[in-house]
């Protein structure tokens, strides 16, 4: 399977994994931006891609950046679907107390491929029980 990449940025790195047997490609910023306690900004990547067909790409967050200063992507995992196009943007938010400064070439997220099926969709006037049946939001306890 192979995943195109573009660089629409002198700056971009090409996404690679940092280990092998990692589910995750890093992700890299090609701007300086400085991100203040509950602030949101959409980092760019300088990167478009073309996904091999039934997949999607997930952008999640780095756990060390999430651990250490409280930086997290927001609508996490994003999905990037196989027929977008356009450059990948990361939404980052600083959850931490202190600014943050993202810098050029910096780890700012990664990327998994995932397959994707798609589903008939057909409306029903009854679904089937189960032993959980409703229970949601805490219904197995502590």
């Amino acid at each position: 399977m192979k995943l195109l990449v573009k660089k629409v940025n002198e700056k971009a790195v090409i996404p690679f994994y940092a280990h092998v047997g990692d589910a995750g490609l890093d992700l890299f910023s090609v701007e300086k931006s400085i991100l203040k306690p509950m602030e949101r900004k959409l980092i760019a990547t300088g990167i478009k891609i073309e996904l091999p067909k039934n997949t999607e790409a997930q952008i999640r967050p780095r756990s060390g950046l999430a651990l250490k200063y409280g930086i997290t992507l927001l609508n996490s995992p994003g999905t990037i679907d196989e027929g977008y196009r356009g450059e990948i943007k990361v939404l980052v938010i600083n959850l931490g107390q202190e600014p943050f400064l993202v810098e050029e070439n910096m780890k700012i997220a990664q990327m998994v491929i995932k397959p994707v099926e798609q589903v008939l969709v057909k409306e029903v006037y009854e679904l089937s029980d189960t032993e959980r049946g409703e229970g949601g939001f805490g219904s197995t306890g502590v």
